[in-house]
């Protein structure tokens, strides 16, 4: 029968198992199971494992030149693209283009090109137009041009949008008023003026502070004229059913704020059953 002997104390086992229980138990480590290719010490290692300690693999094992895991020739020869300098490099590298001392010191790096044609999204830079409202030049480019107008500032904006959303170009347009006021219009209004002495009835502002004429304003809509059956539109223009406004005034009437009685008073216009009010006489 084979005896195994402990290697740390006297004992003698019959089995290399028991050998093995005893020496982790008594001893506080496992028994050795490798032998070091260096020196030979025997020691216990779960992994395969050539060497003892990171000592015995390092001086077992070389890692310069050929003998590098990654060695591919060692170092290359070269001439720098800058100066024409021979330089060595490492192939493991980039490709050799310029010598240390060139990439140190030497103004060897360039600006990249972009504008303009070079420009890798380049599509014909910008077009000539001409602005929808004051015919000035204008450069836009096209991605910039998203329909038939091209304005060129602010104050050619605010104009365009002045015009475009009058009336019906408004997204509020519910069908406007009567149209046009017909005959009799333009002679009253000149007579409401004069009679006011072109200031507003209201709150006295006058032609010179507005910097022209006040608007007239139908105490009586002419809206109200035009559905009536028995009336017309003319009917409206009458010196009795205008009197004049500032435009401040003039919305605040227009929105029912003044009443029409008041508008009356202020003109000096006397209460007559000529002027209907709504259908019926005033």
């Amino acid at each position: 029968m084979t005896s195994h002997d402990c290697p740390s104390c006297d004992r003698t086992f019959d089995s290399r198992r028991g050998l093995g229980v005893h020496h982790s138990s008594t001893h506080d480590e496992r028994l050795p199971n490798r032998e070091c290719d260096r020196c030979s010490d025997r020691f216990h290692s779960e992994h395969e494992k050539r060497y003892c300690s990171a000592e015995c693999r390092d001086a077992a094992v070389s890692f310069s030149g050929a003998d590098n895991p990654n060695y591919s020739s060692a170092r290359k020869e070269t001439t720098c693209d800058n100066c024409g300098t021979s330089f060595e490099y490492y192939p493991s590298e980039k490709e050799g283009c310029y010598c240390p001392d060139c990439v140190e010191n030497a103004e060897w790096r360039h600006t990249r090109q972009i504008s303009g044609v070079d420009n890798p999204n380049w599509n014909g830079g910008t077009l000539s137009f001409d602005c929808s409202v004051c015919d000035s030049p204008v450069e836009r480019y096209p991605s910039d041009v998203t329909g038939e107008v091209v304005l060129c500032s602010r104050d050619c904006h605010a104009e365009w949008l002045s015009e475009a959303f009058a009336g019906d170009g408004h997204p509020n347009w519910r069908g406007g008023g009567v149209g046009d006021y017909g005959p009799g219009w333009r002679a009253v209004r000149e007579q409401a003026l004069e009679r006011d002495d072109h200031a507003c009835v209201l709150c006295g502002t006058d032609a010179d502070e507005l910097g022209r004429n006040p608007d007239v304003h139908h105490i009586v809509p002419v809206r109200l004229f035009a559905v009536m059956p028995a009336l017309a539109v003319r009917d409206a223009h009458t010196l009795d059913n205008v009197v004049s406004l500032c435009p401040g005034c003039h919305r605040r009437a227009e929105f029912g704020h003044v009443s029409r009685a008041e508008l009356r008073w202020r003109a000096g216009i006397p209460r007559t059953d000529a002027i209907i009010e709504g259908g019926a006489t005033a």
